[in-house]
């Protein structure tokens, strides 16, 4: 099977890497970033272009949502199949005479953050069982976790995901700004930080929640609000109402 990526970004560089260290051949990484591309290119061994797509079974498309179906129609072959990597798109966004699908690794990816591929879940959908059997096997050997999803589904993962990942690094984020002024190194906070996540490989969310809203302390609560001002200041008071929300405090 000739397998060609499109796509110069983090999810490119980590699906072609994941696909290379497990025996994948790829016949090409096609892109615009021709930096960014050399560097792929030079790392994996694989062959890349910035002008010439070349003819494939199958292609995998790794853009942004806002590209995906410009990019798509770039294939004319028709007799392929073509899957984004979108995790709230559907498969029709691709807009071309070819069987589509989408191949969604559930993975925040970034190009110098090493990632261990095999306990990355991979969400497979195809508009048939022989194109969502060849999915499942590519996956299957990246991954220890695949699942079959529709797109109603995979929308929920998404948004899942947005919650448990983009909007916790958000509160990092925010977290660093409030040390940063304090002088105080972020770093001290970062065992409270591995704590928190490894705990919720044991126990429920819900269980394992602890600080003052959860306790109610009133006191704590006011002094805090008192320290913080402007965007700060709402998140705290909208982060301790859903606390309390959740616990009918």
């Amino acid at each position: 099977m000739q397998i060609v990526i499109i796509g110069s970004g983090n999810v490119a560089y980590h699906l072609a890497k994941a696909f290379v260290l497990n025996n994948i051949p790829l016949a090409q990484i096609f892109g615009r970033n021709e930096e960014e591309l050399r560097k792929i290119s030079g790392e994996l061994n694989i062959h890349f272009s910035t002008e010439h797509l070349q003819e494939a079974d199958l292609y995998i498309i790794c853009v942004s949502d806002r590209s995906v179906e410009d990019v798509s129609k770039m294939i004319v072959r028709k007799d392929c199949l073509v899957a984004h990597t979108s995790g709230s798109l559907p498969k029709e966004i691709l807009a071309g005479d070819y069987r589509k699908a989408s191949f969604y690794p559930l993975q925040t990816f970034s190009k110098s953050k090493a990632l261990d591929y095999s306990k990355i879940p991979f969400f497979v959908e195809a508009e048939n069982e022989n194109d969502l059997q060849t999915l499942f096997t590519i996956a299957s050997k990246i991954s220890e976790n695949v699942m079959e999803s529709t797109h109603e589904k995979r929308k929920y993962i998404h948004l899942t995901a947005v919650f448990a990942c983009n909007f916790v690094n958000h509160l990092f984020a925010r977290a660093k700004e409030i040390s940063d002024l304090q002088e105080i190194p972020f770093d001290y906070f970062l065992p409270l930080i591995d704590e928190t996540v490894q705990k919720i490989h044991e126990i429920d969310p819900k269980s394992a929640q602890t600080g003052p809203a959860v306790r109610n302390d009133r006191r704590i609560l006011e002094l805090h609000q008192q320290l913080l001002h402007g965007e700060s200041l709402e998140i705290y008071k909208t982060m301790n109402h859903s606390i309390k929300k959740m616990y009918e405090l």
